[in-house]
């Protein structure tokens, strides 16, 4: 205990050198993160344009339907399905959807689309389409016309107020034919969506394709990617067979292969940053010492011992790194709230190639609990490895060089 209070008092007999110490651990902390919310923040930004521009977080669907994406496979919504989502603690909204293919035309332009029935109550708590309309209206409950992708209805030459034919196969094999007004035009950041949506309300959809009541998948909302192992967990003992759940990761492996890369890129970059943290430390550390010689060797020369002198350098430098770690964590939260609220817009060619990505064109930040402390762990593991070195000091140094230093 003598000890850690002569490490202690230590500190403050020049202020100076300690803030220098605690300075390099606390731009360690800082730094690290910076980037890690960021990192964080571009994964949560890959993962949204997912669930909250069509997949949700997760859809119960019968298991024909994802061998063949056929309506066919769709199933009657009955209680007991509704139930599913309505028991379980950890999904906050859903939304029904009856999807299938179509043929869209006006005059003589034809192309392939996808109709996408939709209760426009319940969808606008899902991925409310509603915020990206370019011109006309919303769906409401009982519109019996249709949203058009703004791409498909440039191709189409249709706008707000024109009729648009859609021609498909309906439930069991009949005929879907029918015309619609259209009440909005739809512009996506994501270019792929923006060529072949079309959005209807549910009964007009289900009345086309013949099929009453019927909808090929249940769509999910979780309060945070970070709850939905939790909801999958919980939904994966509820939902049996011919039915079954698929979470956004599953419906979208090519996005968690991104990730994973991208993770990696991470990784990489995260370790060469704590090479250089781990070398302005001991930097510091080694100028301590060096400064410090002619002081530790008339400490042993009066008779203290090394082993003693030691432990008290050791607690020094733990001391620093504590102080360093801890104003580094108070700092970063703060710095990287700012960015959370405000994030970085990206524009030129960057910013083009973010939104080939379909991710909206901007730098974006996480508040994640994660962010901080494990970069605090990690700093301050490796503060205490530095600190293993005054220790070695201790016992290595020479005492006739040290007394005239």
């Amino acid at each position: 205990m003598k000890n850690i209070i002569i490490a202690w008092r230590n500190l403050w007999r020049k202020p100076w050198r300690t803030a220098i110490t605690s300075g390099s651990i606390f731009f360690g902390v800082l730094f690290s993160s910076v980037m890690t919310s960021m990192q964080y923040g571009s994964y949560g930004d890959m993962i949204d344009n997912v669930v909250k521009f069509y997949s949700g977080y997760a859809q119960v669907f019968t298991e024909e339907y994802y061998d063949n994406k056929s309506i066919n496979n769709s199933f009657e919504l009955t209680d007991s399905v509704i139930g599913i989502a309505e028991n379980n603690p950890v999904i906050t909204d859903y939304a029904p959807r009856l999807e299938y293919f179509t043929l869209a035309s006006n005059e003589e332009n034809t192309k392939g689309s996808i109709i996408i029935g939709i209760d426009p109550h319940a969808e606008s708590k899902i991925t409310n389409p509603g915020k990206w309309v370019e011109r006309g209206e919303y769906l409401s409950e009982s519109d019996d016309g249709v949203m058009v992708a703004i791409d498909l209805a440039d191709f189409l030459q249709v706008d707000v107020g024109d009729t648009l034919t859609l021609l498909s196969q309906g439930y069991h094999g009949v005929t879907a034919a029918g015309k619609y007004p259209v009440r909005a035009i739809i512009k996506f950041p994501n270019p792929q969506l923006n060529k072949q949506f079309i959005y209807m309300g549910i009964k007009n959809a289900q009345e086309f394709f013949g099929a009453p009541n019927m909808v090929t998948s249940l769509v999910m909302m979780v309060e945070d990617h970070y709850d939905l192992p939790r909801a999958m967990r919980l939904l994966q003992k509820e939902v049996k067979p011919p039915f079954m759940v698929m979470s956004w990761a599953e419906l979208q492996p090519e996005l968690v292969q991104m990730i994973e890369g991208d993770r990696a890129g991470g990784t990489f970059m995260k370790g060469i940053l704590y090479m250089i943290i781990t070398f302005g430390i001991f930097g510091t550390i080694l100028m301590m010492i060096s400064e410090r010689r002619r002081e530790l060797g008339v400490m042993i020369a009066i008779g203290m011992q090394r082993n003693r002198l030691g432990a008290i350098l050791f607690f020094e430098t733990l001391f620093m790194g504590l102080i360093g770690v801890f104003a580094g964590v108070f700092a970063s939260i703060p710095f990287t709230y700012y960015l959370y609220r405000n994030p970085i817009p990206v524009t030129g060619e960057v910013g083009e190639m973010f939104v080939q990505m379909g991710l909206e064109p901007q730098f974006t930040f996480s508040m994640h609990p994660e962010v901080y402390y494990f970069q605090a762990i990690t700093v301050f593991i490796i503060t205490l490895f530095i600190a293993l070195f005054p220790i070695y000091k201790s016992y290595t140094i020479k005492l006739t060089r040290a007394l005239r230093a």
